[in-house]
Parts: C-alpha cells; sequence; structure tokens
C-alpha cells in the first residue's frame, strides 16, 4: 500500500499542478493591439534561435566525434583557448599544453609526419592553428615533410578573425552555427600544399563587379590562403578521400578544370544549394573520390548546407 506521506505529496503536486494550469489556460496577455503581437512575434522568434542554436550545439557536441569524444572536445576548448588572431603570434605554452603529451615539447618535421600518418590512418583528424603554427615554425611550410602526402577535404566553421568579434563568434561558429564550410587540400610529394578553396566572389581579395557569384580559388596553403588556419577558423576537420600518387600528382590540373568550368557557369551563391560545398562535393563525386549517395547524405547536407545539391548536369537531387 501507497504510505500516506507519499499519497499527500502527490495530491499537492496533482493540485498545484492543476492550479497552474488554469492560471496559463485562462492568463491574458498584458499587452494589447499591435504592441501585442509584435512582443509575441518577437518572442516567437527569439524562442526560434535558441531552439536552433540548442539543437546545432548537441549536433557539435554529438557528431563526428571520434572513439574519444571527451579527450576530442577537451583538445577542441584548448585550441580555441589559446588561438590568436591574424598576426599575432600563439603562447609558446600552447603547443605544448594541446599537443605536448603527444608529440613532446619540441617535434621535428618527421615526428610531425609520423603523427599524421597514424591520425590519417583513422580517416578523420583534427589540424589545427596551433599546430600549423608548429609545422611552419620547423619546416617554413605545411609540405609532405610534414603532412603526408594525398587529397584531403577540410572542413571548417566561418568566423572573424579580428578582435573584439573573434573572442565570442569562435565559440559560437564552432558550436552553435553547426553547418561548416568545405575545401579541398593537396599534399604532394614536393611542392608545397595546395588549397581549392570556392566562396563567393566578394570574399577573395581583389575587385568585383559580381560579389555574390560563385568562384573559386587555388592557392598555396599559407597565410594568404582563404582557408588557413586561423582565430575564427582555428580547427579544421581534415578527411584524407586518396593516398594515390596517381591520384595526387593529377590533383591540381584536375581541380584547375574544376575551376575554370565553374568560371564559366557564372551562377550566383546560395546557402543552401548551389555553394561553394556542393562544388567540393561535386569534384569529389566526379573524380571517384566520393559516391554520390555519400555527396547526398542528410548528414553532409546539415553538416554542410549545399553539398547534397545536384551537380552541374544533373535534374535534380534525390
Amino acid at each position: 500500500m501507497t504510505p500516506d506521506w507519499a499519497r499527500s505529496v502527490w495530491g499537492t503536486v496533482r493540485s498545484r499542478t492543476g492550479r497552474l494550469l488554469q492560471r496559463i489556460r485562462h492568463a491574458r496577455h498584458p499587452l494589447v493591439g499591435l504592441t501585442k503581437w509584435v512582443v509575441i512575434v518577437a518572442e516567437g522568434t527569439a524562442g526560434f534561435i535558441l531552439l536552433f542554436a540548442v539543437a546545432n550545439l548537441v549536433l557539435s557536441l554529438s557528431t563526428f566525434r571520434g572513439e574519444d569524444p571527451l579527450k576530442r572536445t577537451a583538445h577542441e576548448l584548448g585550441v580555441l583557448w589559446f588561438s590568436t588572431p591574424d598576426g599575432q603570434p600563439t603562447s609558446e605554452r600552447a603547443f605544448e599544453v594541446i599537443h605536448g603529451q603527444t608529440l613532446g615539447d619540441d617535434p621535428d618535421t618527421a615526428e610531425i609526419r609520423a603523427h599524421f600518418e597514424a591520425a590519417a590512418r583513422g580517416g578523420t583528424f583534427l589540424l589545427d592553428q596551433i599546430m600549423v603554427d608548429r609545422m611552419e615554425a620547423v619546416n617554413g611550410r605545411v609540405d609532405a615533410a610534414v603532412l603526408p602526402p594525398g587529397v584531403y577535404v577540410g572542413a571548417h566553421a566561418l568566423g572573424p578573425d579580428k578582435p573584439p568579434l573573434v573572442w565570442v563568434t569562435k565559440w559560437l561558429a564552432h558550436y552553435v552555427l553547426f553547418p561548416r564550410h568545405a575545401y579541398i587540400l593537396v599534399v604532394p610529394e614536393t611542392g608545397p600544399a595546395w588549397a581549392f578553396s570556392a566562396s563567393q566572389e566578394g570574399k577573395f581579395p581583389g575587385e568585383t563587379d559580381s560579389p555574390n557569384r560563385l568562384t573559386a580559388r587555388i592557392t598555396p596553403y599559407t597565410d594568404a590562403a582563404y582557408d588557413f588556419p586561423s582565430s575564427g577558423e582555428a580547427l579544421h576537420e581534415m578527411t584524407i578521400v586518396s593516398d594515390d600518387p596517381a591520384v595526387v600528382a593529377g590533383a591540381l590540373a584536375r581541380l584547375t578544370r574544376a575551376r575554370d568550368e565553374l568560371e564559366a557557369l557564372d551562377q550566383p551563391y546560395g546557402l543552401l544549394a548551389p555553394n561553394s560545398n556542393t562544388v567540393v562535393g561535386c569534384i569529389l563525386e566526379e573524380a571517384g573520390l566520393i559516391s554520390a549517395e555519400v555527396r547526398r547524405s542528410t548528414l553532409l547536407a546539415l553538416r554542410a548546407p549545399g553539398i547534397g545539391a545536384a551537380c552541374p548536369g544533373e535534374d535534380e537531387t534525390p
């Protein structure tokens, strides 16, 4: 039998819940007329934005976390904490704190490359601003001496790099604004690494008459590259899609053709489609590096809007 005290508590809870529901059911909005509806619309908009942010936070903390999500999250938080705006060196303690346990305080090029050879065997790994700074410090540039030769796809949040906004937006962009910007990184056997970046023409340096046109650039993977790790974009999730020497050797020529074909289309950039991630996905599909099903997958489309859109010559996206 249920104890008397339990029945009493349950009765009190039911009574108070009933009174609260009655008050809500018969409540009248304190405002009237146009002001009332302005407040209601504002409250609804704020609620929708909050719901969107919470959903994206859950996705950011639960998607592509690997076998040790807590270690991955700690790594991300540390990198974001130490990341610096363009032109400012990172703290001398940054590398020791973020990578010291794995690589020691002062790894050479061979040790860094061995680290990424092991990481790349898992398919996906993080390349962060702290590590790239160290690569440049010990090697002068990003190339095959510090990163295994291959064709990679990088994905990162987009955010401003200048204070004061960067100190807030870099956290929001990585965890609350879930969609990611994708680019292609080619690391040849010899010479510097190259980045294929697609975006709105107005976001690249130089004057333009069509700032909203979808366009692409192929540049050395240096501080001047559109997709080089920086404070607002400090964490890059890299996926190796091919380490075949023949594919790597022909990648730049293939990407140059893709860039020229994109220029000839003269099409506007779209958030949902087509956009920069559509371009990257279509290039990888055409090269046989990913399947059409993977490119169109719901998760990829959610993570990077546009990647599931139809490629040139396709009638529609299933």
